[in-house]
This record gives structure tokens, sequence and C-alpha cells, in this order.
């Protein structure tokens, strides 16, 4: 039709010579047009479709300076500059992929899986259509190779497909082979709700030639082709498009479209402009010839139009309105005929449900609690709550389809529960899971949906040192009350020893009261050893004081201990300098962190299995200090607000995260509903109800950690000068007991001679 056309128009007649190349041999190609130029003699050659035949015609043409214009998808620029007398004739495949890309985009799908067929011009578009979809967020998550002839193998891939998660489809093949996939997808139920296909120009722009039976079953197959506009010659393209309609249906009686296809206004065009350019000219040089070409510069229903750098309209004409999303091009008709957009996903064929993991040892029941209930019902007896559990829930609530689940316990550690995703255990994991660098090769995550950072908790300044009492507080009630007991004791016992030999300890009864007290605590601090008279009160006093001597240093030592207990609260140099042991919790990531990251030998580092293990830990000075991630430090300081506090720097690291396997095609859509969450305020409402069920369980002692002394430390010294004193006033009465005996023996032996001279005597009153 363009040879005709032109002789009509120029009365110059040009030659056209046609040769068949074998595709599945692209060296038939090169020997076709090696025989076209040195037996035909032919000035330019058109036609290569792929691009292996492409690059073999092109070497041919370029060593013989004949030009070759070419219907391959796409031509390298590098292939123009090996070849310089090689010319795309057809349409950029560059600008299609961006197309493709955009539709991806408008309908938020981030997975696609792309099919097609051996040896075709793949390798021509996968590089732009990775490029393009990579620049809009999504990314080819499975190539699928067909063989062109009809084998078991599609049936088999297409069955695989089936089972996949991804449900957007990009198929770039043959309409031959584009049959049997479409026929075969039908049969196997999918083209039906949540498919989405979408065909390229080897395929959208041959479909209109497509039997019935074809057509039926490609009902909601998306295409994309090429469009000519060419806004000089509006009416040369009319003409040819009524031209080709008229001679198509003469040729072809049994065809019931005869609508020209891109492949024929490709055709058209390049023949034409290979006509123009030689057009007057005798000239066989082909530089001259090359450098004329380079100046030449429905069954289915359209939905719209793009364009590169304007997007998407409903025509194509001057005024027309633009947009990035193909959403406002109007209703889609999708396989199936849904009443929603698919959302370019599905749960696989086997589950049908998600099968959410949640750690079942977590130490903040808070964020995670899993109860089992009574009996042998397997998962169904369980119960999951907790913060993590709420927020998942809100989350689900707010995507945009239904999403069923189900949770299931793993007793674990968290880089064990994560791998499970890994290992194909579970589809998700929801709980308190840290975001952590390497759980990356097993599992991706949403984003945080608690504040990110790891803290030191230590013990909170004491409050004891302005106390007015507080030199009572090293040790408790009944330790006084016993120290002053025992100290009256041991003064009595040395003063009724002492009393008879120092003049100081008689008189009347308030003084020696008076001497009695002071007997009782000066001993506490000297020594009466030089001036005691019995060995009784010697040993009763050695006694006495070896024991004060321990309950006076004892004190001291306690006392001290209170008043600078702010100067033990350590920092983060403090720690590293010192010998002192740091806790974690235990099954998190923290123990490889505090090591490699913060120095930490592993050797001082302890992990634990309860808040009230590491609450203890740090009263008793077991650890200096324990690192938490800040939810939970805070979930901690809420519950023991008095006792302990934080201490900067807050170091960097992820925060708690919901995690799905990598690529998986939910995650972004659930990383966008938990935004929405966030956003609406729901997150931080259900965050300040878990931190207000918290209150501090314990009233903060005024001597704080420091624990003050009872008898249970100094009962054994109290028994040993008590019984010393005791031994000693023992013997003292029974020493005084003999020596009264002996006096009263003799004052009665004494009055009886008195009286017995007496009565001799008659001289009583001397007596």
């Amino acid at each position: 039709m363009a040879l005709q056309d032109f002789y009509n128009t120029t009365n110059q007649t040009l030659i056209l010579h046609v040769r068949s190349s074998d595709q599945r041999d692209p060296i038939h190609a090169a020997l076709a047009a090696r025989h076209l130029i040195s037996k035909k003699q032919v000035q330019a050659i058109l036609g290569p479709h792929s691009w292996e035949e492409t690059s073999l015609v092109a070497k041919v043409g370029s060593e013989n300076h004949v030009p070759i214009l070419s219907f391959s998808n796409a031509t390298p620029k590098w292939a123009t500059e090996l070849w310089p007398f090689l010319i795309q004739a057809s349409s950029n495949k560059q600008n299609q992929m961006k197309a493709i890309a955009s539709i991806v985009q408008s309908w938020e799908w981030y997975q696609v899986t792309v099919i097609y067929e051996e040896n075709s011009s793949i390798n021509d578009v996968l590089p732009n259509l990775f490029s393009a979809l990579k620049d809009v967020g999504a990314e080819i998550t499975r190539l699928v190779a067909l063989s062109p002839f009809a084998s078991p193998a599609l049936s088999e891939e297409l069955e695989r497909l089936k089972g996949d998660q991804c449900r957007v489809f990009v198929v770039h093949m043959s309409f031959q082979l584009a049959f049997q996939l479409f026929n075969m997808a039908r049969d196997l139920k999918m083209m039906e709700k949540d498919y989405v296909w979408i065909t390229t120009d080897p395929i959208t722009s041959l479909v209109h030639s497509f039997n019935a039976s074809t057509i039926s079953s490609m009902q909601g197959v998306l295409g994309v082709r090429s469009y000519f506009h060419d806004r000089d010659n509006k009416q040369r393209w009319h003409d040819f498009d009524q031209r080709f309609r008229k001679r198509f249906r003469l040729e072809y009686p049994k065809e019931y479209n005869h609508e020209p296809s891109t492949f024929a206004a490709q055709a058209y065009d390049a023949t034409w402009a290979v006509a123009q350019a030689m057009r007057g000219s005798r000239s066989k040089e082909g530089k001259i010839l090359l450098a004329k070409i380079l100046q030449m510069g429905k069954s289915n229903r359209v939905v719209g139009f793009w364009s590169d750098g304007l997007g998407f309209s409903k025509s194509i004409s001057e005024g027309s309105n633009y947009s990035s999303s193909m959403k406002d091009l109007g209703l889609i008709f999708w396989p199936g005929a849904p009443w929603n957009t698919p959302k370019g996903w599905t749960l696989p064929s086997s589950n049908q449900y998600l099968r959410v993991g949640v750690p079942s040892s977590s130490m903040f029941k808070q964020f995670v609690d899993v109860q089992q209930g009574e009996g042998d019902l397997g998962n169904d007896n369980f119960s999951f709550s907790g913060f993590a559990i709420e927020v998942f829930k809100a989350t689900v609530e707010e995507l945009r389809f239904p999403l069923p689940y189900k949770f299931f316990p793993f007793n674990g550690t968290y880089d064990e529960l994560v791998e499970q995703i890994h290992l194909k255990k579970f589809d998700a994991v929801v709980g308190d899971v840290a975001i952590v660098a390497n759980r990356y090769q097993h599992a991706e995550f949403t984003y945080p949906y608690t504040q990110a950072g790891l803290v030191m908790i230590v013990p909170v300044q004491s409050n004891t040192a302005n106390k007015a009492w507080l030199f009572l507080k090293p040790f408790t009630k009944t330790m006084w009350i016993l120290i002053v007991v025992v100290n009256i004791y041991n003064g009595f016992v040395v003063w009724l020893i002492e009393r008879n030999h120092c003049l100081e300890l008689n008189g009347s009864r308030l003084d020696q009261i008076g001497a009695l007290i002071w007997l009782a605590f000066s001993t506490l601090f000297t020594l009466h050893g030089g001036s005691l008279h019995s060995h009784l009160t010697r040993m009763t006093m050695l006694v006495w004081l070896f024991v004060a001597l321990v309950i006076t240093q004892t004190y001291t030592a306690n006392l001290t201990s209170m008043l600078t207990v702010q100067q033990l609260e350590p920092d983060f140099g403090a720690l590293q300098s010192s010998n002192s042991l740091v806790g974690y919790c235990r099954g998190s990531f923290l123990k490889n962190y505090l090591s490699d990251v913060l120095g930490f030998h592993r050797n001082r580092i302890k992990s634990f299995n309860s808040q009230e293990e590491i609450a203890q830990a740090l009263r008793s000075r077991e650890i200096a200090a324990i690192y938490l991630e800040v939810p939970v430090a805070n979930l901690f300081l809420a519950r023991y607000c008095e006792d302990f506090t934080k201490v900067e720097p807050t170091y960097k690291v992820g925060g708690f995260g919901f995690a799905f396997p990598r690529g998986s095609p939910l995650l972004p859509s659930i990383s966008e509903a938990l935004l929405k969450v966030s956003e609406s305020g729901e997150l931080q409402e259900l965050e300040g109800n878990m931190l207000e069920s918290e209150k501090c369980t314990e009233e903060k002692d005024d001597y704080y950690n420091t624990p003050s002394l009872s008898l249970k430390s100094f009962w054994v010294l109290f028994l040993f000068t008590v019984g010393t004193s005791t031994f000693a006033l023992v013997l003292y009465i029974i020493v005084v007991n003999k020596s009264t005996m002996k006096l009263r023996v003799i004052w009665w032996l004494m009055t009886i001679v008195i009286r017995h001279r007496h009565s001799r005597s008659g001289h009583l009153d001397s007596v």
C-alpha cells in the first residue's frame, strides 16, 4: 500500500523484494539480507522484528552501507554506534514500559510477575520495565519463560503461578502463544477476581484480529499499545485506515475485524519514509540515502492514553486533561468483573487466613500476653492480648480489603520467631519484636509503631541526704532497742561489781543511776581497763568493747552508703571503667549489641526473665544498670516510678514493628494502614492506656536502696556479750554470798561473846 501510494503521488516506481526469515534461527535473516544486497542490489532493508535478527542483519547492512530499518522492540544506543546504518522504525518500548509502571503505581500494586516467550525480545523490554517499576516503588518478583510451542510446561507454570501471592502479570509474547496462555488461564480459573493481566504491544496491537473464543477468554485483560498521532497528516492516516480495511476485507473475507494493527502502521510509515528518501535520486550511495531517511522524520475498548511526561488522559486531542493516576480514566473492566479494584495479591491458595506468629515468652505482658486455657484444644485454646495485638487489629481494620488472620503462639527467642517467616511457618509476626538489621535476612518490617532507641536504667538519686532522722536508718527499730537494753545491762553488771571499789560509783541513788548510764554508753567509745578492779568486769568490758566496735563500724559504713548513694549511680563511662555487671532482657538482641557495639565484656552481661528480677537486681547492686529499648523502658519506669530513672544518651536502634516475608505484597498496605492508625491518634491512645494501667507498685523507702540492718546480722554478737556479762554477774553473786556468810558467822560469834561478858560484868550498855 505504501509503495502504491508513493507511485500514485510521484509516478516513480520502486521494487519491493520480500524474503521470509525463520525467527527460530536468526542466521536465516542474515543470509537473506546478504542475498538481497549482493544479488538484488537493494538499497534499503525493512523488517527484522526480533533483536537477534536485527543484530545480525545490521552488521551485514553496515558492512555494505545499506540502511536497515528495524521493527524490533528497542534498539540500544550502543548498537546504533556500532552499526551506523541501523535505524529503529518501531516505537520506543522504553516509553511503553513507563506506561505500564504508571498503571502499576496508579492502583498501588508493588509486585509484578513477568511472563514472556523464549527467544522473544524480552532482553530489549526487561531492563526498561525493571527500571520503570523501580522508579515507582514496585519490583519484578518472578520471571517466567515459556516455550513458543504448546507443551505441558505451560500448564505447570500456570499452576505454580496460581499458588503464588502475586496476582499482577505482565505478558510479553507473540499473539499465537497468547492464545494458548489465556485459554489455559481461563480453564484454571485465573481470569477471575483478584487477577490482573497486562499485555504489551505484540499482543495488544493484534487483539482486534483475535477470534471470538480468544476474546472471551481475555475479558478483563488490560493492554498497552503504541499510538501513532500525526497532526500534519491526519487525512493521510484516515485514508490509509479506510483503504486498509477495504483491501483487507477483499483479501480475507472470512475475517470479521479489518482494523490495521500497529505493525501495519509501522510498516506503512517506514516504507513511505524510505520511498520519500529515494525519490528523484538515482544515487546508490548508502550514506546519502541514510541521511535522507533520518531527516524524514473494536473487540477491545480504549480506556485512555498515556503520554510520556504528561500522564493519562481520556483523549489525545489538544486541551485534554492529564492525570498521573489511571484511576481518573473511569471504571475499568477487570477479570471476573469485580466491583473493587484487584489488590494485586492474595494469600497462597493453601491458606485461608494469614498465619501470625506471636511470642509467648514476652517479659512485658502489657505488650504481648499469651494465655492458655484449660483443656487440650490446640491453638484455639490460647488467648492473645496486649498493646502490640491491639495495634495490629486496628491496622487490619484500616486496610482497604478484608484480611483474615489467626494468631499462633511461639515459645523461643525473637530471632528464632522471625526466622519462622523465612521457613514459611508463619506469614507474619506480631509482638514486641525489635527491628534489627540481621533479622532482615529472614523478613521485612513495617515502620516502627513505637519510639525507637535504647536507654540505660539506673537507680534514682536518694532523697535521704536531707532527712532529719537519717542517722537512725542504718539500724532497724528492734536493733536500736536491743542496743540500748544490752548496753544498760552491761553497764549495770559493771556498776554492780565495781561500786564497792570505786567511790565515784557510790553516793545518792540519783548519783548511782547517772554513773550506771555513763558506764553503759561511754564504753562504746573508751575502755576504762586501768580503773577497773575486778577481773570479772575486765572480762565483761573486753567482750562488750569488741561488740561495740563491730556495731559502730557497721553503723558508720551503712550511714556512709546512704549519704553517698548519688555518687554510686553510674554513667556509661563509669560502667566501662569498672567491673560492674549490666543487664538485658532475655531473648532480645541486646546481648550482641552490648558486646559488639558498646564494648561490654560478655562475662559482664547478664540476662533477666522478669521485671521483678530486674528491679531486685538493681536494688541489691547485683547489676549497676539495665539496658532496655525505649518502649519497654517507659513501661518499666511507669511501674517503678520512684526507684529508677533513664540515663542519657539514647542509642539509635530500631523500635518495634510487624514482620512479613521479604518482598511481601501485603507489606506496603500494612505500612500505609499503620500510618493511618498513628495519624488518627488511635496509636497514641492505645499506648497511653497501656502506661496508665501501670502504677507504682511500691512506695519508695526513705533510705532508698540501702537496707537497715536488723538483729539477724548481730544476734551472735549480742548473745556473746550478754552471756559474758551474765556469767560475770553469776560469779560475782556467788563470791559475794560466800563472803556474806562468813561475816554473818563472825558477827554471830562476836555477839555471843559480848553477851557472855555483859552478863558477867553487868555493863550491857557498853555493848
